[in-house]
């Protein structure tokens, strides 16, 4: 059995690499049709010229998708994991899985509301999916210190600890760069701006922030890749429950009842086997 065949460790990795693939395929296009300068653009950019938005949309779309049912299985493994024994835990695991589900919305905000076309609501999508995934990371890695080493090693810990850090360090990084570059560019549509000049004013503070930018977004999705082998050892599990084996609310007059059949009993969405 390959790596990924075991549990639900595909979700993650899934996440991972179709966010990746979804900034690269826009940068690559993005640069090949000149919307965009090569040299690091922000990831927004690449994204707001046709035909790349298009795809960066769809894509970005999936992510999002992909992002909840990865915080939501997480939640679901912490649960089974530390039982109601420990009320602390169960409620940040709760509060975690609202900040990952919001975090995923705004990813989908963020595909389609273009900088260039409303700066305001993709401004919101970039705060919902880094300002909170990075609260959810803070979260989740404060449940890991709790959970080691009586659940997993303290390695794990320390390595979503260390990919904490490094998104809050790109979070600061972009957040004062981007202030320096908007105060000494007023009066310039900064949103709307795709190309710039070495040695322009404010292009040293543009240059940090899209580095940052980048640096902020692959070091949040690199998260996820620290649940590939904890999500190995949890399956995904849904039953049927029906209710009656026909269809009507009452049974039409003159016709033959068909054989009742015990429902069946429902069970867990997932699995508890971890």
């Amino acid at each position: 059995m390959w790596w990924f065949q075991q549990g639900l460790c595909f979700l993650p990795a899934a996440l991972v690499v179709w966010t990746a693939a979804s900034f690269v395929f826009a940068y690559i296009t993005a640069v090949v049709l000149r919307h965009v300068d090569p040299l690091v653009p922000y990831i927004s950019d690449t994204g707001t010229t046709a035909p790349e938005r298009c795809v960066f949309g769809i894509m970005l779309d999936v992510s999002a998708f992909l992002g909840m049912a990865t915080v939501y299985v997480r939640y679901k493994q912490v649960e089974a994991l530390t039982g109601e024994a420990e009320p602390r835990l169960t409620r940040m695991n709760r509060f975690g899985l609202l900040l990952g589900l919001v975090s995923s919305f705004g990813m989908a905000v963020v595909a389609n509301f273009q900088k260039t076309t409303l700066f305001s609501m993709h401004l919101v999508g970039a705060v919902l999916t880094f300002g909170v995934g990075a609260l959810y990371i803070l979260v989740q890695t404060l449940l890991s210190r709790h959970m080691q080493p009586r659940v997993h090693s303290r390695t794990t810990y320390l390595v979503r600890l260390g990919v904490g850090l490094w998104t809050l360090g790109s979070i600061v990084s972009m957040f004062v760069s981007s202030v320096i570059m908007y105060s000494s560019l007023r009066g310039v549509d900064v949103p709307r701006k795709l190309h710039w000049i070495p040695g322009e004013t404010g292009y040293t503070a543009h240059m940090i922030s899209t580095v940052s930018e980048w640096s902020l977004a692959f070091s949040f999705i690199s998260f996820f890749l620290t649940y590939i082998r904890d999500f190995q050892k949890i399956n995904l599990r849904a039953e049927v429950d029906l209710q009656s084996s026909h269809l009507y609310d009452s049974w039409p007059h003159g016709a033959a009842p068909p054989h009742e059949s015990a429902a069946a009993e429902s069970s867990p969405l997932l699995s508890r086997r971890t």
